[in-house]
């Protein structure tokens, strides 16, 4: 098994994880965790949504929590946007980059953004050109590109259709491929990654996996191995879409950073650090899915993780 030395970790949870929350959660409870986040060693984090209001209300605070955030040197701080108007908000509040979702199938399209993927595809052109004017790096997402609750699996030519397009009309370099539902499984994400690393080789690629079906961490082993580096997942395993039946939430980052600093791989995350954001977070929304959380790390038994150290901790 050949892994690279280290990954991107993008933090989902402020965004994907807390539009899930029944409950409304204080703008100041939001930035705390932001800013608590940022201080662990994350790179990059996805800290909200501009949507409508009515559509994801607790996401409604998305200028306020951009606003009030204590930014710390070296993290990108990225925000969701679901049309041109969400992107103008976006740009307007001081994101580092947006990030545009489109649904391969149209079902969950039309359930999702109200709109067919055609039209989504469209307004992520007008998103790239407004994010080039601005200086704002843009990436797109494709969700439920490794399966869909309404339709299935959708064939690979359709997702390396509108992937081309996002890449090579619309000038996208950074694409994310979504389990928007957890459907998939590690030998359907080693195909479909490798297919589209070897097509378009001037791409960064993300993983955005759901655990679902608890198959999150398997697929993102599948995904590190055929060269994939960058990974999105949430705090304290939260997450979902409202707008499908079953989507349950992320892969946790704690878990993911647990399992990759075992096999040597480094993601610059202070895993001891983000264990009690993990605590706290789970405090303030009541529950949590995550295996670290609750056992603690691996390092208690091993000890302490050291960058250095053989991979994988095997004995010599």
């Amino acid at each position: 098994m050949v892994l690279p030395p280290a990954v991107t970790i993008r933090e989902v949870g402020p965004r994907d994880g807390f539009q899930m929350e029944p409950s409304f959660i204080p703008t100041e409870r939001k930035v705390e965790v932001i800013d608590a986040l940022a201080r662990t060693g994350l790179r990059e984090i996805e800290v909200t949504s501009f949507v409508h209001p009515k559509a994801v209300p607790q996401l409604a605070d998305a200028e306020e929590v951009m606003a009030r955030l204590h930014r710390v040197r070296g993290v990108r701080y990225s925000a969701l946007v679901p049309n041109q108007r969400g992107a103008v908000r976006a740009i307007e509040a001081g994101v580092d980059g947006v990030n545009v979702v489109v649904s391969v199938t149209e079902s969950h399209s039309l359930s999702n953004a109200r709109m067919t993927p055609e039209a989504a595809m469209a307004q992520a052109g007008l998103i790239a050109r407004l994010c080039e004017e601005a200086r704002v790096e843009a990436g797109i997402g494709f969700a439920t590109a490794l399966g869909c609750p309404f339709e299935g699996i959708p064939p690979y030519r359709v997702l390396e259709g509108m992937v081309g397009r996002a890449v090579e009309d619309l000038g996208y370099v950074r694409v994310s491929i979504a389990d928007t539902v957890g459907m998939a499984n590690p030998r359907l994400v080693r195909k479909t990654m490798d297919r589209l690393l070897a097509q378009f080789s001037e791409v960064t690629f993300c993983l955005h996996l759901h655990n679902t079906r608890n198959m999150g961490l398997a697929n993102l082993l599948a995904g590190l191995e055929v060269g994939v580096t960058w990974f999105d997942s949430s705090v304290a395993g939260l997450g979902g879409c409202p707008f499908a039946p079953g989507a349950s939430g992320n892969v946790a980052t704690e878990d993911v950073v647990n399992m990759l600093h075992e096999m040597g791989v480094e993601t610059g995350v202070r895993l001891d650090a983000y264990l009690e954001v993990a605590a706290a977070v789970r405090d303030l929304v009541g529950h949590a899915d995550s295996g670290v959380l609750t056992a603690g790390p691996s390092s208690k038994l091993l000890g302490p993780y050291r960058p250095s150290a053989s991979p994988g901790r095997v004995p010599s």
